[in-house]
């Protein structure tokens, strides 16, 4: 299933078709006159930059698609350059703000190859980011495009570092099930570092362009009908450039080029920018540019959600142990249980619909894991083959929507090809249909997805909470990578991370294995900093008699649905903070990932003398402590945050 739109598409035809005044080279700039857009042709050769206010941002780099008539990034007439406005106000549900008021300029390149094909870059430029696409319309009897590749490219500034999670080598890993995005980042590397694998870059990708300012780049608005695609590997003459799905993808089945059936236009690629972290970590680039697909089928709800496998892994897949996690749930007042992998063999059927039927009685609904499989890698966990075709799905849906299922987990993907990007959009639409909000995991970063298709809840694509359990190294790394995901991971879309993690030691004894490296006040924050519209608390019944009643009291008030995110203070790697309005309430969480207190004068969106409650890490015991405090006159409140510690701050009731 593709979606076109159509008037876009209609305007662009008419624009084709009238003689336009030919110019090698103009600019736009954004409302509030801080970017600079110029594009051009030189040579025969596309291309655009980008500065904010006197300083570049974006050397010039290419344009072009590569295509089976050829190479459209060289031997290209510019017929002409429009330029106009856009203005679109809209609402989410599962993103950083509820409400948001788009409103950017327009510019549209009309070219033309040496073949006589026709094609448009439009541009959209805002005071925070400039997205890109190409459209092609039909030519004669041409109706379809083979897309193997594109010459878009971004050409940072030399003393640029980088803020970049590697692309995985294909058909590696547990059971041949990567790439699924879940690698380690790197902070502040130079431009010529290679990446660990070879294979480039998974999106998004944030830089830090000396101190001049910061640049996020992403895609946005990928569908069935292109690929998923990445950043090459940094080259002196290109900088990076747009990388297509490897061949070994999805155990080397389909395609790694693109079909488009004409008129169509591809994806965004977006480019955030700004002289501070704010632009990046408030952008909504990822849904200002894309249309909602469909209307929901139901009234699909946020929530909380508990789940055994985190710590008690696939012994707790019975009756007995998810009925105890559908308890914790209902003590805690969360929505949701999620019974993972292996229900199918280890509990059943009949037992998972007299399950749902006793989670409804306690006012938790029950979301199910699924593997995507197919075909594309080994994992052996079952339900397989369910979610994989129309048929199976429709019959699969029509059950869960008879016991009365909310959700579903969907986990192992192949890669980024063209037929895997329709399946996401193949389950979506359908599970909608049913009245099912959908997470995906072991999967692609989604590309705007919260917008286009609103049963989407989130996807995990990146390192999650499961390696914390794993791996003593990912305990340790923890902090790092979660004062990463705001400026970067999170900033471009939802994130189920996987656990609000309340044990101190990764066991079902909570006193065996290897421990949590974070406080209990670091944890409960993440609540707050790690944005998805159904949040994970991977708590276990026995942190009802661990946890004290401070901790327990704001645990069951966690908040989630944001309507407006606002960026306070932080480093990617090294802290982060923010603040989140839920209604008329605002909260501000900090993480600290450094080995050293981190003292602050944060400025709130609090009035002046307002008294605040602020949960905290006793320097001497670690233990969660609860204050009283009030901003300054000038709004704003003195805090500490422990190493690998946090803070979180509220309105006192």
């Amino acid at each position: 299933m593709r979606h076109i739109n159509l008037i876009f598409i209609a305007s662009l035809l008419l624009f084709l078709a009238i003689p336009q005044a030919k110019a090698e080279s103009t600019s736009v700039k954004s409302p509030n006159d801080v970017i600079t857009l110029t594009v051009g042709v030189n040579d025969g050769k596309p291309n655009y930059s980008i500065s904010l206010g006197e300083k570049t941002m974006i050397e010039q780099s290419s344009l072009g698609l590569i295509t089976n008539y050829g190479d459209w990034s060289k031997g290209v007439k510019l017929n002409g350059i429009k330029q106009g406005k856009i203005a679109d106000d809209y609402t989410l549900r599962t993103a950083k703000a509820s409400r948001i008021h788009y409103v950017a300029n327009t510019l549209t390149m009309d070219c033309e190859t040496a073949d006589g094909f026709r094609f448009a870059i439009e541009f959209r430029v805002s005071d925070r980011d400039v997205a890109f696409r190409y459209t092609v319309p039909q030519k004669g009897d041409v109706r379809t495009l083979v897309v193997s590749g594109e010459a878009s490219s971004f050409r940072l500034p030399a003393k640029s570092t980088s803020f970049i999670c590697p692309q995985s080598e294909s058909m590696v890993g547990w059971m041949h099930t990567k790439p699924s995005y879940e690698e380690e980042y790197d902070a502040d590397a130079p431009l010529t570092a290679k990446s660990r694998f070879g294979e480039g870059y998974t999106f998004p990708c944030l830089f830090r362009v000396g101190d001049d300012g910061w640049v996020l780049i992403s895609e946005t608005g990928t569908d069935g009908g292109y690929v998923g695609c990445h950043l090459s590997d940094w080259s002196e003459q290109n900088g990076y450039t747009i990388a297509f799905p490897m061949e070994g993808e999805c155990n080397g089945l389909g395609s790694t080029k693109a079909g488009l059936s004409l008129p169509q236009s591809t994806p965004w690629r977006t480019i955030t920018v700004g002289e501070t972290l704010k632009p990046i970590v408030e952008t909504t680039v990822a849904y200002d540019v894309v249309p909602q697909r469909y209307e929901p089928s139901t009234d699909y709800q946020n929530g909380r959600y508990t789940w055994s496998w985190l710590i008690w892994q696939d012994n707790s897949i019975n009756v007995s142990d998810q009925l105890k996690f559908i308890d914790l749930a209902a003590e805690m007042g969360y929505e949701y249980c999620l019974v993972d992998n292996y229900w199918d063999e280890r509990i059943g059927r009949d037992n998972i619909e007299q399950m749902a039927n006793y989670a409804r009685s306690q006012n938790v609904g029950l979301m199910l894991w699924y593997s995507s499989n197919g075909n594309e890698n080994d994992a052996p966990q079952g339900p397989r083959n369910c979610l994989n075709s129309a048929t199976n799905r429709h019959k699969e849906m029509k059950w869960m929507r008879s016991i009365g299922i909310k959700g579903i987990k969907v986990d192992f993907f192949g890669g980024d090809k063209q037929h895997t990007m329709q399946l996401y959009e193949d389950i979506l639409a359908d599970a909608n249909e049913y009245g099912l909000q959908v997470i995906f995991h072991g999967c692609t970063l989604p590309r705007g997805w919260e917008r286009m298709y609103p049963n989407f809840v989130a996807s995990e694509a990146v390192l999650a909470s499961e390696n914390v359990f794993f791996n003593p190294h990912h305990a340790e790394t923890q902090a790092f990578e979660l004062c990463m995901h705001p400026f970067c991971r999170n900033a471009v879309a939802s994130m189920d991370w996987g656990g609000v993690i309340m044990n101190r030691y990764l066991s079902q004894d909570n006193k065996s294995r290897h421990a949590r490296q974070t406080t209990n006040v670091f944890e409960m924050a993440s609540g707050i900093i790690n944005q998805s519209a159904i949040q994970c608390v991977a708590m276990t019944p026995n942190n009802l008699d661990e946890l004290t009643a401070t901790e327990l009291d704001w645990l069951k008030y966690l908040p989630v649905g944001w309507d407006e995110t606002m960026f306070i203070g932080g480093y990617p790697g090294k802290y982060v903070v923010l603040a989140r309005r839920h209604g008329d309430k605002w909260y501000i969480a900090g993480l600290n990932a450094t080995d050293k207190p981190l003292s602050l004068n944060i400025p709130t969106p609090f009035a002046p003398k307002t008294e605040l409650s602020v949960y905290e890490d006793d320097a001497k015991t670690s233990q969660t402590a609860l204050r009283k405090a009030k901003t300054d006159k000038e709004g704003k409140l003195k805090v500490v945050i422990q190493p690998k510690g946090g803070v979180i701050i509220d309105k006192s009731n």
